[in-house]
């Protein structure tokens, strides 16, 4: 049985996509650059708020004047209107209530800036049992790097073998590895099936039941 299930956010416990869209359109919009369809931002996210203006933005105009005015621009309407589109995917809210009760600790750990996990973790799971909810600080580096697991570890330490690592890209998959955790892969969240594969995701999940089946197990 697993004692810690660490959640990814965007993709995994929250369709963010129509929100972060909207806010980085904005942004680019703001600019005088070109928009871009909601069908192309799932490929763009995962690694963080600046690496998704970056590839938003035209290949000549990713200069850091440019980046640190679209971030202005993005944050300060992603501040705004965060929880406009945004939901919990289907099953999430009874399977974090459930793990809570199970008496199985909860954490976050997204490459979304702070101020932001802090705010849609506490609008949309109040009361959950979340030992740590972590976002992107500046002197932390990004997933891949573990190093945000790692302080996870630190405000509920756990022997690694009672962890799960729970999201939806390559980029948590390896975050998972790095860290010597045990990965589950969803299906339902912004990547492939495929790239979870290739990525050497431990286990991949169609249903949040089967993480809570995953966590209670006794193998």
């Amino acid at each position: 049985m697993k004692s810690y299930v660490i959640f990814d956010l965007d993709g995994t416990l929250l369709n963010t996509i129509d929100d972060l869209a909207a806010a980085t359109n904005h942004a680019l919009t703001t600019l005088g650059f070109p928009r871009h369809g909601l069908w192309v931002y799932p490929k763009m996210v995962g690694n963080g708020v600046s690496k998704l203006l970056e590839r938003a933005l035209p290949q000549e105009a990713r200069d850091e004047k440019t980046l640190n005015a679209m971030r202005e621009a993005f944050t300060e309407y992603y501040d705004e209107h965060c929880c406009d589109a945004t939901k919990p995917y289907p099953g999430i809210e009874d399977l974090i209530k459930d793990l809570g009760e199970r008496g199985i600790n909860l954490a976050v750990t997204s490459n979304k800036y702070q101020s932001a996990v802090t705010k849609l973790i506490t609008h949309y799971f109040p009361g959950a049992n979340f030992k740590a909810v972590l976002g992107h600080e500046p002197d932390m580096p990004t997933k891949p790097d573990p190093s945000i697991v790692f302080k996870a570890l630190s405000m509920c330490p756990t022997p690694k073998a009672e962890c799960l690592y729970v999201g939806d890209s390559a980029v948590d998959m390896e975050t998972a590895r790095r860290a010597c955790i045990e990965s589950v892969g969803v299906s339902w969240g912004f990547r492939t099936i495929l790239e979870l594969k290739e990525a050497y995701a431990n286990h991949i999940v169609s249903m949040p039941s089967q993480i809570y089946d995953l966590a209670i197990s006794e193998r």
